[in-house]
């Protein structure tokens, strides 16, 4: 294993979702993919809640023999068109509405916005450790707008907060954060 310095932890992921909601992977198990991003995966994890669902659903398993990890074996298993390219990408949850993805070879982060055709797919952060520091400041968003604070303030903070470590996320008009940030700011949620 490398030795890698992330500027997100597991103990800033286990403070803003608790223990029972962060998913590890285990090390080693693709060969495929990144060093940085596997070992992130690993020690640091991904949180799982209702706005961003890990890949692991107990009320809804997938059959004996399906490759479960694979974009492609998720997208083969409820019918949905999945791009070649994208077949072999790693199924991280869903963010809202959108399938989550990473490609292991570049260990960028991508979204395949629900309702499209399936090949639509959105760059959405630069790599695993920026979806997960966005996941956190979004928790933390979460947090004050049930405290009643002014969601276009929140919005605001958020997109300065999150597009300092990564601007990938608001590259696109489209993107599931915008998308979300805007529903915030017309009191949708």
């Amino acid at each position: 294993m490398i030795s890698v310095n992330f500027s997100v932890t597991q103990h800033q992921l286990v403070q803003a979702y608790g223990l029972d909601n962060v998913v590890y992977f285990p090390q080693g198990s693709r060969a495929v993919l990144d060093a940085r991003s596997a070992s992130f995966l690993s020690l640091v994890g991904l949180p799982h809640s209702e706005a961003f669902t890990s890949r692991e659903n107990v009320e809804d398993p997938y059959p004996a023999g399906l490759d479960a990890v694979a974009l492609g074996g998720h997208c083969d298993h409820y019918g949905l068109p999945c791009p070649a390219e994208s077949r072999s990408w790693w199924m991280l949850g869903c963010l809202f509405t959108s399938l989550i993805a990473l490609d292991p070879a570049s260990g960028k982060v991508y979204a395949f916005p629900g309702g499209s055709s399936g090949h639509t797919r959105t760059p959405l952060h630069r790599d695993i450790e920026s979806l997960v520091y966005a996941l956190i400041e979004f928790r933390k968003l979460e947090v004050d707008q049930a405290d009643d604070v002014d969601p276009e303030e929140l919005s605001g903070r958020f997109k300065e907060t999150v597009g300092t470590f990564d601007p990938t996320p608001f590259a696109d008009e489209e993107s599931q954060w915008n998308l979300s940030l805007e529903e915030l700011e017309h009191g949708i949620w």
